[in-house]
């Protein structure tokens, strides 16, 4: 298949390596210095757990034009940066965009998408589960053997998810299906959002923020918050067990966060080095209006965000 991976952070860059291993035509839509590390080394990853290095050549262009048409477009850049590229999308010939990392916003980039081009577009939406960053001209990249991807529509079922299948064919993602991935988002961002506020309340010292109780337990607090948030503004909290993690499996929750912090692995997936500090702020924004539109006051998340260690 003709694939475009618009973005060529960690997550692009990562994608674009299974896509290219799965028998793919990869092009990345890179600017600046990444556009020029990848026209001249590859597409470096250094794959951290795995201690070894892959280089991919793929494509490289700088613009998207109305006439490149491709098979199907990821799109995948940080929350934030979505927005800017939607113009493009839209005018672009191509019909199946998937549009892939923390979101917000899906129903109404959907709605741009498909009010403003010229095409009949076919939108879905996307998260993998890996955690890195780039540094000297590669990417490092933190993952298991298999990466999950869940992908899905906005309330309905994919007609078209065979493309999809696809392109993910002989590929080592682990693809898992959700009816209604704006519940989806939703829910995964007022759970990273918690969790984020460990590395800022402790100046990224996460060894030290795994021996406070205190800070932990309002991490929890403000997650099963979130969660109410969310209900009282008639979404489901998705997957369902999320719920049950904060609440009939709270200790065990505490345990193995607690263990987390406490592992040069676990640091550095919720370090400051993988989180991306204007996307958190972003995120923490649309939270906000949830609450103002359930009219629900949230005294944990407050606390825990204006939480100071006790010295």
């Amino acid at each position: 298949m003709r694939i475009l991976v618009y973005g060529a952070g960690v997550l692009g860059s990562y994608l674009a390596h299974e896509l290219v291993h799965g028998g793919n035509e990869v092009t990345m839509l890179a600017r600046g210095r990444r556009a020029d590390e990848l026209q001249q080394n590859g597409n470096v990853i250094r794959h951290y757990l795995q201690l070894r290095t892959t280089v991919d050549k793929v494509n490289v262009i700088f613009e998207l034009q109305p006439e490149d048409v491709y098979d199907l477009i990821f799109v995948v850049m940080k929350y934030p940066d979505f927005e800017a590229v939607l113009p493009a999308l839209a005018a672009n010939q191509s019909k199946h965009i998937v549009i892939m990392g923390n979101n917000a916003s899906p129903i109404e980039m959907r709605h741009y998408l498909q009010s403003n081009s010229p095409v009949e577009k076919k939108v879905a939406f996307a998260f993998q589960t890996l955690a890195g960053w780039r540094e000297n001209g590669r990417v490092n990249c933190l993952r298991g053997p298999k990466v999950t991807l869940v992908f899905g529509g906005l309330g309905e079922q994919l007609h078209w998810s065979l493309v999809i299948d696809q392109a993910l064919k002989n590929t080592r993602y682990k693809t898992i299906t959700f009816t209604n991935m704006d519940e989806w988002l939703k829910s995964h961002f007022v759970m990273i959002l918690p969790l984020n506020r460990i590395a800022v309340s402790y100046n990224g010292n996460l060894r030290k923020a795994a021996r406070d109780k205190r800070l932990l337990n309002y991490v929890i607090d403000a997650i099963d918050e979130g969660h109410q948030v969310l209900i009282k503004n008639g979404y489901t909290i998705t997957p369902a067990n999320q719920q049950q993690l904060v609440r009939k499996y709270r200790k065990m929750f505490f345990t193995v966060l607690k263990i987390i912090l406490s592992t040069p692995i676990g640091r550095i997936i919720l370090s400051d080095k993988a989180v991306s500090a204007s996307e958190m702020i972003a995120l923490y924004q649309a939270f906000s209006d949830l609450k103002k539109r359930g009219n629900m006051a949230t005294p944990n998340w407050d606390k825990l965000y204006n939480y100071t260690p006790l010295q």
